[in-house]
């Protein structure tokens, strides 16, 4: 059975979680392959508002399986804080959501490491969530990490102590002065890891090769953004994960061949969350009526996004380093009533208008060219087929389609998974 791939195509916060959320039906099994705690997914339904971190956004469907991958990093505190908000939805937890043992741990101290750094840097800052995601992706590939795996073995606690000491003289060196009681902190991270240790681990490469076997359907769950990647994007303003479709073949365990659909998800516009270039930013009154309306703020950190025109040349840059086969446009409402938009088709590049993502993309290198598209007045937030959508968003959807080579499959307008158009 093949496998299909759902993935952000900006810098993140594009709505993955709601497509997540429509999508789950069809799917067996629902698995995050990469990211932290720093990546919240937000589902609205019924008229609740959810926030997920960790957790795949299939866990609020009964028929659906939700492993969390080896490609993920996980911290027991957050976690548990997650389970503890789910626990009056009254769903099958346990039987629903597994963990992949080669998972690895967030520890206090690498959320104390993160501050530290991060302290030290001054004004080069790179916009840390200060969740310790960078620090603990460091030990994973400098071989000193835990692993959700290593919480079944006699010696954890040793083996978290040596760690722990190795962190603490690393803190000292950052010579920054941040205020902390590790005594208090380890005390909630072991507590924590007792919840954890409810749950059911698994070799989860060995788990999804049978369950390809056995004909089960499985949808691929991506956190932040193409943009955000480590190796392929805005470096060194990026996530410390392959964000891209590669990271699901690393960060599950599945064999290339095996990949189908890649569901690409991008907002009709662009935002970005902390520091590194933009090009599109639009620092005028557009800008704010995009954070405005369009409640541009994180699902978890609660930071500001910043907001600007759509970036096609960035957008066709994440559409082929991943391969997408479809894509889907969230938020087309909160663009409604302005009278033109605006659409990067290509920049300016010392000297040279070019039409792909260069290696460096800083305002002193970068100057996008504008196309402009006649705005729309309409709310759509009710309306629930395409035909309805007014022709000026028509225009603009057909011409993003003819300029990635990809179609539009949905087109989303309102925060709700029932205000979902399919094309």
């Amino acid at each position: 059975m093949a496998v299909d791939l759902l993935l952000g195509l900006q810098w993140g916060d594009e709505g993955k979680g709601k497509i997540v959320d429509v999508l789950t039906s069809k799917y067996d099994i629902i698995a995050r392959f990469q990211g932290g705690p720093n990546a919240g997914h937000t589902l609205e339904f019924d008229g609740i508002k959810h926030v997920l971190r960790t957790i795949p956004s299939g866990i609020f469907h009964k028929n659906s399986i939700n492993i969390i991958g080896n490609g993920v990093v996980i911290d027991p505190v957050v976690f548990k804080s997650e389970l503890d908000g789910l626990a009056k939805f009254n769903l099958d937890i346990k039987n629903k959501l597994i963990i992949s043992r080669k998972a690895h741990l967030i520890l206090p101290t690498h959320r104390l490491l993160d501050a530290a750094s991060e302290a030290s840097k001054g004004k080069a800052k790179i916009g840390s969530t200060l969740k310790g995601i960078g620090p603990t992706y460091m030990d994973k590939t400098g071989r000193n990490g835990l692993r959700v795996g290593d919480i079944e073995l006699e010696d954890f606690k040793e083996r978290y102590q040596t760690l722990a000491d190795k962190h603490e003289a690393m803190i000292k060196f950052y010579d920054v002065n941040i205020q902390y009681n590790l005594a208090e902190l380890e005390k909630e991270f072991f507590d924590a890891v007792e919840d954890l240790k409810q749950l059911t681990f698994i070799d989860s490469e060995e788990y999804l090769h049978q369950a390809q076997k056995s004909g089960k359907s499985i949808l691929c769950e991506g956190a932040q953004g193409s943009l955000l990647d480590v190796d392929f994007g805005t470096y060194p303003f990026v996530t410390s994960s392959n964000t891209t479709a590669a990271g699901a073949c690393t960060g599950l365990g599945i064999a290339p061949n095996k990949i189908k659909e890649v569901y690409g998800i991008f907002k009709a516009y662009t935002t970005r969350v902390g520091s590194g270039p933009f090009p599109t930013e639009d620092f005028e009154e557009a800008g704010d009526i995009m954070a405005s309306v369009g409640n541009e703020f994180g699902s978890v950190t609660g930071r500001k996004r910043r907001c600007g025109w759509l970036d096609l040349v960035a957008l066709k840059y994440a559409v082929q380093i991943n391969g997408v086969t479809q894509l889907m446009m969230m938020k087309g409402d909160v663009l409604s009533g302005f009278e033109t938009l605006k659409v990067a088709t290509a920049y300016e590049y010392k000297g040279k208008k070019i039409d792909h993502l260069p290696y460096n993309i800083e305002p002193e290198n970068v100057t996008p060219v504008y196309q402009e598209f006649k705005g729309w007045k309409a709310d759509l937030t009710g309306m629930s087929s395409y035909d309805e959508l007014p022709n000026e968003l028509k225009s603009y959807i057909e011409f993003i389609e003819k300029e990635l080579e990809v179609p539009i499959k949905i087109v989303s307008v309102g925060p709700d998974r029932k205000q979902t158009i399919l094309k």
